[in-house]
């Protein structure tokens, strides 16, 4: 069953109905149009979930609306990972993972745990240990997270052991396997029963959702874990895909075969990335995996659900780890839904807005204040049966042949585009989107054509955001580098102060040097070249004392 029965207070009753698959859920009608997608997929009987981080929900709307009116289930993204709840030897902290399960309850939610033991994100003094002090530490490490949530009836399941294999179906030289060897998945999962004995116990991993050496791998260990005993319950299929590699082969034949151990199957972190930019045949691809992953789920009684990680582009994980690609998830970085959210809710059953008429194609586009890197396109407003969301800015380059691709959306009907070459022509349309993800016909094409370059180098800004924090440190992410200039630059450097006993723990997207409390962060070989009014982003990982709240401060950029 996806879900299991705790001990429960009034508060959960809402729960209780998803979580013993009553004959009234399992015999409802098809949702009404309109529904959420978590009214939609509990009446398949499923969950369907999303990662959450700490800082937008604590600070967006938007963001906190969005998670408790379309998810029925929520895994914390960050803040329940070791570097987090334990960052120093039996220093525990559960601020964020308490917010995130708070914001579950308020909201009739089930929240599933990530990450107990994986070889990323802990912290360098468990890496080092003996092991005999190891294993003493992961066992007290599960025994004190599992069991601060044991007793919450919110908290329904662990990821106990994440990603233990490499991509041949070898054990992954993880300084868990270097130091323990194979042993450490079984001790685990053993701990995580004693700490919670009615916790569904998961491994999780990526690559796995197809027949394969890696899920070949993973299929062996499961079996020989339940033939000794060992207290496993599911098996996570991350999900990450991207629209240039193929859709895995013979996913729905894996999930049956994990099926017939007597496991659960979940498909736990599914995003779908577009190298960008993105062009109509990227996202009708797109659309088709998210389609395809729910239709895997919905054909098989042992998968409970799927969790998207996250919701919305402006917090994916995708960009900072692959530059050239995003756009993964059903909701743009101004919160409006997307085509795939819409091929989701189709999925399990339902059409989101009842809104099948297209808006009409938008009029009047004109370009306005070119540049040699960039211009201004402004048209007047499309209009829709319900309400126009939102706007995608296709470009062509050349003054004929070329192919449109989608290089930006608006809310608004203006959008200004940037990292244009000097002495090039290029050709625009723009086309309008509903909620229902129903798109216009394109606007009438305009051209333009950039002057020669000039003017020299532009300067530079850089704002940072605190992603998440808690009691032993903080992420920065993003530090959004913009040129404020006019022309072309190559390159930029940041330099901010970080406070007294403060230390940098790891960073992406730059490179990264410190003397004493200032440090200088210049940009990598990939993002340095920004046109007039272009961001880029980088993001940086902190240790500081855990009775220490203070932040970085003084962020200033250099341009050239």
């Amino acid at each position: 069953m996806p879900f299991r029965t705790r001990r429960l207070g009034a508060a959960t009753l809402a729960l209780t109905a998803l979580a013993g698959f009553t004959v009234s859920l399992l015999s409802a009608q098809p949702a009404a149009a309109a529904d959420p997608l978590r009214t939609l997929a509990a009446a398949k009987g499923k969950f369907i979930g999303t990662a959450v981080a700490t800082s937008p929900l604590a600070n967006e709307t938007a963001y906190r609306t969005i998670a408790a009116r379309e998810f029925n289930q929520v895994t914390a993204e960050n803040a329940m990972k070791w570097d987090a709840t334990e960052p120093s030897d039996n220093q525990y902290n559960f601020i964020g993972a308490d917010q995130v399960v708070a914001f579950a309850q308020a909201n009739n939610q089930i929240v599933h745990g990530h990450t107990l033991v994986w070889h990323s994100q802990t912290p360098s003094w468990v890496q080092s240990l003996s092991a005999t002090a190891m294993k003493a530490a992961m066992l007290d490490h599960i025994a004190t997270v599992v069991g601060h949530f044991a007793n919450n009836s919110a908290v329904q399941s662990w990821d106990v052991v994440n990603e233990v294999f490499d991509e041949s179906g070898g054990y992954r030289t993880s300084f868990w396997y270097n130091t323990l060897g194979s042993s450490f998945i079984a001790d685990a999962f053993r701990a995580a029963r004693a700490a919670d004995p009615d916790a569904k116990l998961c491994i999780n991993d990526y690559n796995v959702e197809g027949i394969n050496a890696k899920s070949t791998a993973m299929y062996n260990l499961v079996s020989t874990l339940k033939s000794q005993g060992v207290p496993i319950d599911c098996v996570g299929f991350q999900s990450h895909l991207a629209t240039q590699y193929g859709f895995p082969g013979q996913v729905t034949e894996n999930v049956a075969r994990f099926a017939a151990l007597g496991v659960q199957v979940r498909f736990t972190e599914l995003d779908v990335r577009i190298v960008l930019p993105a062009d109509a045949t990227e996202i009708t691809t797109q659309n088709q995996y998210y389609t395809n992953i729910i239709n895997a789920c919905l054909a098989s009684t042992a998968c409970p659900g799927v969790t998207i990680w996250g919701f919305t582009d402006k917090y994916s994980w995708v960009p900072d780890t692959f530059p050239s690609e995003g756009q993964a998830l059903i909701y743009d970085a101004s919160y409006n839904a997307k085509a795939d959210y819409t091929a989701i809710a189709t999925a399990l059953g339902g059409t989101p807005s009842g809104d099948t008429t297209a808006p009409s194609a938008p009029t009047n586009l004109t370009a306005s204040g070119t540049t040699s890197s960039g211009t201004t396109l402004s048209w007047t407003a499309s209009t829709d049966n319900t309400a126009v969301t939102g706007y995608d800015i296709l470009r062509a380059p050349g003054a004929s042949g070329g192919t449109f691709a989608v290089v930006g959306s608006s809310t608004s009907t203006s959008y200004a585009d940037s990292g244009l070459s000097a002495s090039s022509t290029y050709r625009y349309q723009v086309r309008a989107k509903d909620a229902a993800g129903n798109l216009s016909a394109v606007s009438a094409t305009v051209s333009v054509t950039t002057p020669a370059g000039g003017g020299g180098p532009g300067g530079c800004s850089a704002v940072g955001t605190t992603q998440t924090q808690w009691q032993g440190g903080y992420v920065i992410q993003p530090v959004t580098v913009t040129n404020t200039g006019s022309g072309q630059i190559t390159s930029w450097t940041v330099t901010f102060t970080l406070p007294a006993g403060h230390t940098i723990t790891g960073s992406w997207n730059a490179v990264l040097t410190v003397s004493g409390q200032t440090v200088t962060a210049k940009n990598a070989n990939y993002n340095g070249t920004l046109g007039a009014g272009a961001s880029t982003s980088f993001g940086f990982q902190v240790a500081r004392p855990t009775s220490n709240t203070a932040l970085p401060s003084g962020y200033a950029c250099a341009a050239s």
